[in-house]
């Protein structure tokens, strides 16, 4: 009981906290700058005039308003397919008088799916894409091996041993401290 009476009174004497110190304001002389002692720069006016370049003499550019066509109706398609290379790609395109475009075009990735767009656009609704992926991934691994060289043709040149004999460096005698060297621990 009597630590608690004891801790009650620690905490009500903590929350009070120490008075702020009353410290008198410091005051300052003013700063006194001497004038400066030399004059202010005095510039002289150009001796030249502003030049006054006419106005151009030829008119402004009237640029016409662009004509707008009509869209022209286009179809065209294309297609790789290389075994060797892994390239296999296509790409199909239609377009009527009215300006609406659809198409699709795929190509393999790397990890073995066929990725394939479908897609439309036109003036209304823009461009929508419908993206689907054919196939399983797999693991992607190159099928590059880089080729085996021969070696070369040429012997490999045979040159005499050097005539002189390695440099011989003195060790280097340094004083021994004259303080003790550390003991470390062993263990840790």
């Amino acid at each position: 009981m009597k630590v608690f009476i004891l801790a009650a009174l620690v905490a009500v004497v903590a929350s009070q906290g120490y008075p702020k110190p009353q410290y008198p304001k410091p005051q300052y002389p003013k700063p006194e700058y001497p004038t400066p002692a030399y004059p202010a720069p005095a510039y002289p006016s150009p001796a030249y005039k502003a030049p006054a370049y006419p106005a151009p003499a030829y008119p402004s550019p009237a640029y016409a308003k662009t004509p707008e066509y009509a869209p022209m109706p286009y179809s065209f398609n294309w297609a790789v397919k290389d075994d060797p290379s892994y390239n296999d790609y296509a790409h199909q395109e239609t377009a009527d008088d009215k300006g609406y475009v659809t198409g699709s075009y795929r190509t393999l990735l790397p990890d073995g799916r066929t990725q394939i767009v479908d897609y439309k656009a036109d003036d209304y609704t823009g461009f929508v894409a419908d993206v689907k992926y054919d196939g399983e991934a797999k693991e992607y691994k190159p099928a590059y091996k880089p080729a085996g060289y021969p070696s070369p043709a040429y012997p490999s040149p045979a040159y005499p041993s050097p005539a002189y004999s390695a440099p011989k460096y003195p060790s280097p005698s340094y004083p021994s401290p004259s303080y003790p060297s550390p003991k470390y621990p062993t263990k840790y």
